[in-house]
């Protein structure tokens, strides 16, 4: 008589208790693998500095090229007047937002621009403090 047998209603027919309760061996389950080390950083991206003195606001398009190339740019606006200088300013704030980059004042009218993917390293930073790219064209 077994489980499904027409002479044994339900559970209760000729089934024991027993044979229900016999599994199935379950192989064990494997090893979590060791989690992989983390990966290096990345080399830091290689990059040359451009320094541009424009002497009218039309001069701007060459410092939105060298930044959208992927250059940090000094930008020196110690050779124009106040009104011109904001506007280069602005225009530089716009492209670091836009292109998601940073801009440092490095004396009250030379700034440096940053792209996203380049970091500035501390030394040259300190560099341009001291005027060393400010020659530089």
């Amino acid at each position: 008589a077994g489980l499904g047998g027409a002479s044994s209603p339900g559970l209760g027919g000729g089934a024991s208790a027993a044979g229900l309760a016999v599994r199935e061996a379950v192989a064990a389950a494997p090893e979590p693998a060791p989690a992989p080390a983390p990966a290096p950083a990345p080399a830091p991206k290689p990059y040359r500095i451009t320094t541009l003195h424009p002497k009218t606001y039309n001069e701007a398009r060459q410092i939105g090229e060298a930044f959208r190339d992927g250059s940090p740019v000094i930008m020196n606006l110690t050779e124009l007047d106040h009104a011109d200088a904001r506007r280069l300013v602005d225009f530089a704030a716009g492209l670091i937002f836009g292109l998601r980059g940073s801009i440092e004042p490095v004396t009250n009218k030379v700034f440096l621009l940053s792209p996203r993917d380049v970091d500035v390293t501390a030394e040259d930073k300190a560099r341009i403090r001291e005027g060393g790219f400010l020659n530089r064209s």
